[in-house]
């Protein structure tokens, strides 16, 4: 037991200590960026199924951007069946238009078929692209602050990870820490170091400058990627262009999770491909996240002597390390202490989503399966 203690003590230092400070859960887009002498054009892309709910609301926040610049909104229509293309024309903005998609190619992720639509379809030679989803709300500032940041640091990629709804109870238990395991993967200091290898992106909010997306290969790349923004993001920095990841309060999800099964839903669609559908990889992250989340609790409950100090030693890390995400949320910090039984759900849900690809439904949205699923 004691050396079980120490092995769970000494990961939760490497992961304090040296994981880029991924824990802090800066919002890292309060520090304005110089603004350019000149305004690029922008194209911004919205992929939509769906969603009646909420594209209304997401489209006019783009349409009221207080961006200097110009700048065109094309909304594709993936084969929605509750109206959500004729909501959206509805609008009656010039600078809108609803591209009605095709069924998706074989070898293509929804998502990704839907924004290749809109390439095609949407004017040719913008300098910039934002890829953005259909629950996403922007504050009026959000596009002309990415642009600057984009331009003041030659950045082939901005990202922002929009701050998700966190209102419902399954929301306040899962959803902090959706962000805060993102944030242990991806850490966002790595990411945005060219030094680095780490590369990660929101897909929610995605700012690309053209040459490089289109030298990188574009989307065709990635076609088939059920981890669409982080290979995105992975595409452009092997190809020598400079991301940039942050946190923030000025980009919103809309998206509800009322219960746990939409959450669940959500970790499922991707969690078996980061594990690169490997069932060796698979329990090896079982494994890993059992030392790391679940040893301190249970070393607490049955371990004595130097092996309970040690075990409570790492849960103090793990809890003080999830108490800044919990703040960004304006949750209270004494739910930082239910991160372990946090972690084991997640890693249930990891095991559903290997389930579900050996059963033929991974990737699961909107009704389809995802491409390494069929």
């Amino acid at each position: 037991m004691i050396w079980l203690a120490a092995a769970t003590a000494l990961a939760w230092a490497v992961l304090i200590l040296g994981r880029g400070m991924f824990w802090r859960a800066n919002i890292t887009d309060a520090e304005l960026a110089p603004e350019p002498e000149s305004w690029p054009a922008v194209t911004i892309l919205v992929p939509a199924r769906d969603e009646a709910p909420t594209i209304a609301a997401v489209a006019t926040a783009l349409l009221a951007q207080d961006y200097p610049g110009e700048f065109t909104l094309w909304v594709v229509d993936d084969r929605s069946s509750d109206g959500t293309g004729d909501l959206a024309r509805a609008l009656g903005d010039g600078r809108l238009t609803v591209v009605t998609g095709g069924a998706r190619p074989a070898g293509w992720t929804g998502k990704l078929w839907a924004l290749q639509q809109g390439l095609e379809a949407a004017r040719p030679g913008t300098p910039y692209l934002l890829f953005t989803d259909a629950d996403i709300l922007h504050a009026p500032h959000s596009l002309r602050r990415l642009v600057a940041r984009a331009e003041a640091g030659g950045h082939a990629l901005t990202s922002l990870m929009a701050k998700l709804r966190c209102v419902s109870a399954a929301e306040r238990f899962f959803i902090p820490a959706f962000i805060h395991f993102f944030q242990m993967l991806y850490p966002f200091a790595w990411v945005n170091s060219p030094r680095a290898r780490t590369a990660g992106a929101a897909g929610g909010c995605v700012l690309l400058r053209r040459d490089a997306f289109e030298a990188a290969g574009g989307l065709a790349a990635i076609r088939g990627a059920m981890i669409d923004d982080c290979s995105l993001a992975a595409l452009i920095k092997r190809h020598g262009g400079r991301l940039w990841l942050g946190l923030t309060e000025s980009v919103v999800s809309l998206r509800a999770c009322e219960t746990v099964a939409p959450i669940r839903a959500m970790v499922a669609r991707t969690a078996y491909a980061q594990l690169g559908y490997s069932p060796v990889v698979l329990l090896g992250m079982l494994a890993a996240l059992a030392l790391v989340f679940l040893a301190p609790p249970l070393l607490l409950l049955f371990a004595s002597g130097p092996a309970w100090w040690l075990g409570a030693a790492a849960w103090a890390a793990m809890t003080l390390s999830f108490v800044p995400i919990q703040r960004f949320f304006w949750l209270s910090p004494w739910r930082a202490l239910n991160l372990p039984a946090i972690a084991l759900a997640y890693m249930i849900f990891t095991l559903d989503s290997a389930l579900a690809h050996h059963r033929g439904r991974g990737g699961m949205w909107k009704g389809e399966a995802g491409p390494m699923s069929r």
